[in-house]
């Protein structure tokens, strides 16, 4: 097995080769043009939680991000060559040299992102003029024994997959599973910033501020959600606690919102009962989509 085939975490190959890349349809235009261009080429392999931190970075962190990109996928990191991007870029290549009758770069079209995701077939058998009278032109590609078909029903170049292969997609999907490592994805802490006002009435508001930045979204359909628990105890100063209060938040976005949302934060009120001499906060934040936490503890001034 390559190199490249060892470091490919495959994503299902099936909904990837029926349907164009969900990033393909995104309006990329508040990007720079070499992040554009990182997040166009890679749409084959970047998992959704990376395409998101991406665009939720600063831009000034995006040229860090893609060298930890490819890093992570380098089977032999102690070398001077990343073997993984040098054939995956190949690769790219190679498409467009192979599938050219199309107006469309070979890379975007089905046989493209069939042919870099899972490599040359063993066999390759084309029907330019259709393999009956009245056929459409198509191709059959065999990896091993599962043949994977693309026909050109209007004419034109442009090969689409033929529906009846999804199935033989998906056993060689999980087939290569089994010999893929799953590239693990590493995650920031949880960045957030306290603040506690006391009130005339002897109560506190304590107000914690989250920056939309490093945030880890789960997907629901169209929409980014995550769900935030605040656990607050007061503490007296020798760590004695005096009261415990908890609370959920739930954040929504897009992910056409995110793209421009380096400097949003979102808040959190918590009214509390607080002593009228100094006291300890202490704060966990947990990210309920993941289950990570971060922690805070400030001393509020009697």
């Amino acid at each position: 097995m390559t190199a490249f085939a060892r470091g490919l975490r495959f994503s299902t190959l099936a909904g990837i080769a029926l349907a164009s890349a969900c990033l393909a349809s995104q309006s990329l235009k508040s990007l720079d043009s070499e992040s554009r261009d990182f997040l166009s080429k890679v749409r084959y392999i970047i998992t959704k939680q990376e395409r998101l931190h991406f665009l939720a970075v600063p831009a000034a962190n995006r040229k860090a991000l893609i060298e930890e990109f490819w890093k992570k996928r380098d089977p032999t990191p102690d070398s001077e060559v990343n073997e993984f991007r040098d054939q995956y870029f190949a690769r790219i290549a190679e498409a467009n040299h192979l599938f050219t009758e199309a107006a469309e770069p070979g890379w975007l079209q089905d046989r493209g992102r069939v042919y870099i995701l899972l490599g040359p077939p063993t066999n390759r058998h084309a029907y330019p003029r259709g393999m009956t009278f009245y056929d459409v032109p198509r191709e059959i590609w065999y990896y091993g024994f599962f043949p994977i078909a693309f026909i050109d029903e209007a004419w034109n170049g442009n090969y689409k997959l033929d529906p009846l292969s999804v199935e033989q997609l998906s056993i060689i999907n999980r087939a290569q599973k089994e010999w893929q490592p799953r590239v693990a994805v590493e995650r920031e802490p949880i960045d957030f910033q306290v603040t506690a006002k006391r009130a005339e009435d002897g109560g506190t508001l304590v107000e914690v501020t989250i920056p939309y930045r490093g945030v880890w979204f789960a997907v629901r359909g169209e929409t980014l959600r995550v769900t935030f628990v605040v656990t607050l105890e007061v503490l007296e100063m020798d760590g004695t606690e005096i009261r415990q209060v908890r609370t959920e938040s739930t954040l929504e976005t897009t992910e056409e919102e995110l793209q421009g949302a380096h400097s949003k934060i979102h808040t959190i009120g918590i009214p509390v009962e607080t002593p009228g001499r100094d006291c300890w906060l202490r704060l966990t934040l947990e990210n309920a989509n993941d289950g990570s936490k971060a922690y805070k503890r400030v001393k509020l001034s009697g």
